[in-house]
């Protein structure tokens, strides 16, 4: 694991000026504070009215005025802030690979711990709602998004717990598919969903986790999924030319192999399974971000802001 910080350091607070823009938020906020609520996210489009004379012109659709000529008024059917759910996977495969080397290795846990952390402080400043589910093969906490500081201190606390874990036990396995279909059940309110996960459960069914995906998208949830992963170690295979024991820290199968002698059928095999996943995110109209632990949260995280400022 990194070297333990706390999770309202600092650190954290170097992400509080950047805008989280989701793919229908058109204002972000300045400075600290909303300027006007989030409009083209939680204000949900219902229908155009004629525009009456004397009226405020605020929402006004003159796109259709140029090609109408004609005066219409855009109508709302809510008007609230971002609400975002963070969904953080805590099977043992996530304390890869710093489990049983100290605290001086990243571990994915780490990574997702550390990015949440950072989402939620600037969710925070944002005065928008956070919640966050945490699950292995059973959904081990549930909190609604809410926007209160009490609540927010509770969510800084279930992740300090989380990446303080210093007895962490193998064999603890996950289900990300039916745990997603359990919480897209449980967020009543269209909401802005973010996973971390190493999707480690699904290589050899991957439809399982497509169909969990897309019923947060079919409850008209934004999704974006960080998958979390060492490259080096897992998807490399970078170890020397030699025989290693590997242990499946889910199962607790041990496995004794020289990894150079199968790296090019497993990278294929793996390969596959990945281009597949971001196909099908890319269907669902699903976020799919690569988030190497070697790069660093902070990293990863700047690159999908600016990503998405872009299409804004």
């Amino acid at each position: 694991m990194v070297e333990k910080t706390t999770l309202e350091s600092p650190e954290y607070k170097r992400f509080e000026n950047l805008h989280l823009l989701a793919r229908q938020v058109v204002e972000g906020f300045l400075t600290g504070l909303h300027r006007s609520p989030f409009h083209g996210f939680s204000v949900e489009f219902a229908e155009h009215r004629i525009y009456n004379p004397g009226e405020s012109t605020k929402h006004i659709d003159w796109k259709l005025y140029a090609r109408t000529e004609k005066l219409f008024q855009k109508k709302f059917e809510e008007e609230t802030n971002l609400r975002c759910h963070i969904i953080i996977d805590n099977s043992s495969s996530m304390f890869f690979p710093a489990y049983g080397q100290g605290n001086n290795l990243p571990s994915k846990i780490n990574f997702s711990v550390q990015a949440a952390a950072s989402l939620i402080y600037l969710l925070k400043k944002q005065r928008d709602a956070s919640g966050l589910s945490v699950f292995t093969n059973k959904l081990q906490t549930h909190t609604p998004a809410k926007s209160s500081i009490s609540h927010t201190r509770i969510l800084f606390s279930l992740l300090e717990n989380l990446i303080n874990r210093e007895n962490q036990l193998l064999n603890e396995t996950s289900n990300p598919s039916k745990i997603i279909h359990e919480i897209a059940d449980k967020i009543n309110k269209r909401s802005l969903v973010i996973i971390f996960s190493d999707m480690m459960e699904n290589v050899q069914n991957p439809d399982d986790i497509f169909n969990a995906l897309q019923h947060l998208r079919h409850n008209k949830h934004e999704v974006i999924l960080f998958h979390v992963f060492d490259k080096n170690r897992e998807l490399n295979l970078d170890y020397q030319n030699r025989p290693y024991r590997f242990i499946d820290m889910e199962t607790g199968k041990e496995m004794k192999i020289n990894p150079f002698l199968i790296k090019e059928k497993y990278m294929q095999e793996l390969e596959k399974f990945y281009e597949n996943l971001k196909l099908k995110c890319m269907q669902y109209q699903i976020d799919f971000i690569p988030a190497d632990i070697n790069a660093g949260f902070e990293n990863i995280l700047l690159s999908f802001f600016l990503k998405r400022s872009k299409l804004y």
